[in-house]
């Protein structure tokens, strides 16, 4: 999903997804006032918990920083906030978008940019939680000089097989190549989108981000990284032992972003009978170890973040906070 990738292009947002805009922003740029407080991190670092202990704590509202809780019907998959906590303080961007679409860093924006301001002209405090870089940057950063796909690119695209999708970008991009996950289709497609589409290599945009107008506040959370798989394993196993398989198999045509994300590929192999759930699960917990590494790699470059031990208490990330505030 996710984050080291190139996702944005200028497109109409659908009915079911432009609906849960708040207000169309003219400026597509955040007020000063509105700025928020970001949690990140990579996957299983407790972003949420501790997103959640700040919401009570602050009178903040959370808005979802990851690009596949944005989907509904795989609550269970992504590790969406359960209804319970939905209840403890305000949640907005989960489960908004149908499985059957492809969502973006531009539209993830065009999205949360209203949000964000509505929760600050209440009072509340936004605060941005989630794990995907890319579309955190488009957020924080705003999405800098990416140029619309070019009619029929896309199409066309889409027929290559992904060791024809690799090819074509190492030829019209080998510095991207390189370091984009070579096994994720949809990373490489849109790599190759921006690079065909705009006349530049997509590695050229990269610094092409706008500068923010304001200073940016936010956590990210570090572990160590084995303790961290340990908590990507755990987490594995209790996903598997919930309702993970039976929410897959009810899902009604998921499109590319879904099928495609971690966790559904292998899970669709148990439901076909081609793996076991312990083969299952081992390859569950290599993926997401693998994007974990990509994740924190990613975060390490945002400087701006503060860091601090995914393990603190409550009460250590709440003085963390106001002091975060405060300054």
């Amino acid at each position: 999903m996710n984050s080291g990738s190139w996702g944005f292009c200028i497109v109409w947002l659908k009915p079911s997804v432009a609906r849960h805009s708040v207000a169309y922003n003219t400026r597509n740029t955040l007020k000063p006032s509105s700025q928020p407080l970001y949690i990140c991190g990579p996957t299983a670092s407790g972003k949420s918990s501790h997103a959640l202990t700040l919401a009570r704590e602050l009178d903040g509202e959370i808005v979802n920083g990851d690009a596949l809780q944005l989907y509904r019907g795989i609550e269970t998959i992504t590790a969406s906030p359960s209804e319970e906590d939905r209840l403890l303080a305000a949640h907005h961007l989960y489960g908004i978008a149908d499985p059957s679409e492809i969502l973006n860093a531009g539209q993830y924006r065009t999205m949360a940019l209203p949000v964000i301001e509505s929760i600050s002209a209440r009072g509340k405090l936004p605060i941005i939680v989630g794990g995907s870089g890319l579309y955190l940057k488009f957020l924080t950063h705003g999405p800098g000089n990416i140029p619309a796909t070019a009619p029929g690119l896309r199409a066309q695209l889409e027929t290559l097989s992904l060791d024809e999708l690799n090819a074509r970008l190492l030829e019209v991009d080998p510095v991207t190549a390189a370091n984009i996950d070579h096994k994720n289709p949809r990373y490489v497609q849109r790599a190759l989108e921006i690079s065909l589409s705009g006349g530049h290599p997509a590695s050229a945009r990269r610094s092409s981000f706008q500068a923010p107008q304001d200073a940016l506040r936010g956590f990210l959370l570090t572990w160590d990284p084995s303790d961290l798989d340990q908590r990507i394993r755990r987490r594995t196993s209790e996903m598997l032992g919930r309702n993970a398989a039976e929410e897959l198999a009810a899902l009604p045509a998921p499109g590319p972003a879904v099928s495609r994300a971690i966790g559904v590929p292998q899970i669709q192999r148990l439901l076909d009978g081609a793996i076991d759930r312990s083969t299952c699960e081992e390859e569950i917990v290599i993926a997401t170890r693998q994007y974990a590494k990509r994740q924190r790699t990613w975060f390490r470059r945002e400087d701006w973040l503060t860091s601090i031990p995914g393990d603190c208490s409550p009460r250590e990330i709440i003085t963390a906070a106001h002091k975060l505030l405060t300054d």
